[in-house]
């Protein structure tokens, strides 16, 4: 089992949105996200990987997650040219 986990934040190809999630295998779930088996993602396809975090816990990865998606952690995104 790996111990590696992932923040990742995708970017939607046809609307220029953002996505953000968190998983073990990152691979996988980008194909989860282009194959439209993610409700949310779905009629935003395709994805692509638009940047990424390692974490060595699930619960990190988690963290960094839920922090991208406040408003602190999109000031962060924005000011570090990321997004």
């Amino acid at each position: 089992m790996s111990n590696v986990f992932y923040a990742y934040i995708l970017k939607s190809m046809s609307h220029g949105t953002y996505y953000y999630g968190s998983t073990a295998s990152l691979s996988d779930r980008v194909k989860e996200h282009n194959n439209g088996k993610v409700r949310y993602t779905k009629g935003r396809r395709p994805w692509r990987v638009h940047y990424v975090e390692k974490f060595s816990t699930r619960s990190e990865a988690c963290k960094r997650e839920q922090y991208f998606k406040t408003i602190e952690g999109y000031s962060f995104l924005k000011q570090k040219g990321i997004i």
